[in-house]
């Protein structure tokens, strides 16, 4: 019964994706959906790309792990639309065309901006893939019955083949309507788990709360700030002060959400489908608190932990629970419910990733740099023959970009998911933010200010990542030492005995003290991105970037010249 309902789901968003395909036409129908979709269409999409695996699984397994720490994740994921809504969305819509890089190319040179826009893409998309593929290899293994790495794997292979498929044959019209139909799917399911867990505690909030605080082994703690965050040291609150900045920070340079904006027909529709986005994510997030809390309350943290360290399969164990508990009919049908939810989350924001991403290898890198198509006048013949094989580039892109993302997946598929995102988001802040903010509000702002910003924020955002606890899980001054279990020794090569080891996760060494104690980026990578970018801008002489401005700036504030 729950393989049959889980098969069901993949078949009718595989339907979905071939129906969507017939009007697939031309560039503008492959990256933008002909710009045919409403303002409640976007929106629900933008909220179906957005709600990702970090939202409905990683945050619920970091709230049942650390209570009013984990809730900063969906604090920090809500408030950052409202940087999106007022300083990107319509400025956005109304200059460019399909990608970032169309916006820098506006008022820039081509070559040199649009190639640092399409590494900068490539590269947060992946980091963001990875995350999302991960919670997939967490749900499918519980949802199959399968344990061990071999599982894990196969399920990362898996979903990789299929959001290939979505993207190379659905376009974004495809992404799109999966999009829509698994925001749909997400809400309903948090709404009923929701229900059913204060049902529980007979909508009292304050007692789940004392019986989450109770069942954590933690008390009070569990109910106070710095059990993750601050209590400990001071990198542990310079951490906290990270993770603020990335998520506040890093929605307004995700290229899956930027990309939405070109989808639908003004700038009016883009700033109102982000007002029904916001409408929808922050109900989830509210919505969020009970799931997380209620899994600590029901499940309890040690028995999701025991099975899965990372804290993903929070959410798909308590609906388990909510309907009877393993072994019973009901709870078959909730787990299966919300399995196949988790898994449309996962295959919304992987296919649109992958559209991003590819997209901008097509439009910005093979188009505008490689050929140097630019803006030159051609025929409607050549245009369309160009337009076709721009298209064919970016199918052949997905499948490269969703190979690499299956193989760094396997490497991070102990980590939790919204740990990772996390690291995307800063990456976006770091990089593409100064570029984007810039262009659109600087006059002065030039070429060399615009790809040193997002080289030097990117490098500065990844380097701090390799030289972090996520890679170097060493015990340190201020990280206890964490005894492996026999399993963890001889997957991390030490001695089953040793006492003197770090994060078992970790992606390059358990043992290794990392440089960097941070584990979130953003505290050092994104300021270093908005100062590159200036004094990139400020050492350049030349001003020739700054005779289009006036003209930029009439497009992107009043839509005329959009296209």
């Amino acid at each position: 019964m729950t393989l049959g309902l889980f098969l069901a789901f993949v078949a009718g968003t595989l339907g979905i994706t071939v129906w969507a395909s017939r009007s697939n036409r031309t560039a503008a129908d492959f990256y933008t959906g002909g710009r045919s979709f409403s303002p409640l269409q976007n929106g629900l999409a933008i909220g179906g790309d957005y709600m990702s695996a970090a939202s409905f699984l990683g945050i619920a397994g970091i709230i049942a792990f650390t209570g009013y720490d984990g809730f900063l994740y969906s604090i920090g994921f809500l408030v950052a639309w409202l940087v999106a809504l007022l300083l990107v969305a319509e400025p956005l819509r109304n200059s460019g065309r399909f990608t970032m890089g169309d916006v820098l190319a506006a008022r820039m040179r081509q070559r040199p901006v649009r190639t640092a826009a399409g590494a900068s893409t490539i590269v947060v998309s992946i980091f963001y893939l990875v995350a999302q593929m991960v919670g997939a290899a967490s749900v499918v293994s519980l949802l199959l019955g399968v344990t061990g790495d071999g599982a894990k794997i196969w399920v990362i292979v898996g979903v990789g083949v299929l959001m290939i498929f979505y993207v190379t044959v659905g376009g974004m019209k495809g992404t799109t309507w999966v999009q829509i139909v698994k925001a749909g799917l997400l809400m309903g399911g948090a709404a009923l788990m929701t229900v059913l867990v204060l049902a529980r505690f007979h909508f009292n909030i304050s007692e789940l709360l004392g019986a989450a605080a109770t069942k954590s082994g933690k008390g009070e703690a569990f109910l106070q700030p710095g059990l993750k965050y601050g209590a400990t040291d001071a990198w542990s609150k310079l951490d906290l002060v990270s993770l603020g900045f990335a998520l506040v920070l890093g929605t307004a340079g995700l290229p899956h959400i930027l990309v939405r904006f070109y989808t639908v027909p003004t700038a009016r529709a883009a700033r109102r489908s982000v007002i029904w986005a916001i409408g929808l994510i922050g109900t989830f997030y509210l919505m969020t608190l009970v799931l997380g809390f209620g899994a600590a309350a029901l499940v309890g943290g040690a028995a999701i932990k025991k099975v899965d360290p990372s804290g993903n399969t929070a959410a798909t164990r308590l609906a388990e629970v909510l309907g009877g508990g393993a072994g019973s009919t009901g709870g078959s049908i909730m787990l299966a419910f919300i399995a196949a939810v988790a898994f449309a989350t996962i295959l919304a924001v992987v296919a649109g990733l992958t559209l991003a991403s590819s997209s901008s290898f097509a439009h910005d890198l093979y188009a505008n740099v490689f050929r140097r198509r630019g803006a030159a006048a051609v025929d409607g013949a050549q245009r369309e023959a160009d337009d076709k094989g721009e298209v064919r580039v970016a199918r052949g892109a997905a499948v490269v970009i969703g190979g690499v993302s299956i193989v760094l997946s396997i490497f991070a598929r102990d980590l939790n998911v919204a740990f990772l995102v996390a690291l995307a988001f800063a990456i976006a802040a770091s990089a593409n933010l100064p570029a984007i903010g810039f262009s659109l509000f600087w006059k002065r702002f030039n070429t060399r200010g615009a790809t040193t910003g997002i080289y030097v924020g990117l490098a500065a955002a990844v380097g701090v990542v390799a030289l972090s606890p996520v890679c170097w899980g060493g015990a340190s001054a201020t990280k206890p030492a964490v005894k492996l279990t026999a399993t963890q020794a001889a997957t991390c090569d030490v001695p089953v005995t040793s006492k003197g080891v770090g994060n078992p996760t970790a992606l390059f060494s358990c043992t290794t003290v990392a440089p960097v104690p941070l584990e979130n980026p953003g505290l050092v990578s994104i300021p270093v991105g908005f100062l590159a970018a200036v004094v990139g801008t400020l050492l350049t002489r030349r001003r020739t970037d700054e005779d289009s401005y006036e003209a930029f700036e009439v497009r992107s504030l009043t839509g005329v010249g959009a296209r």
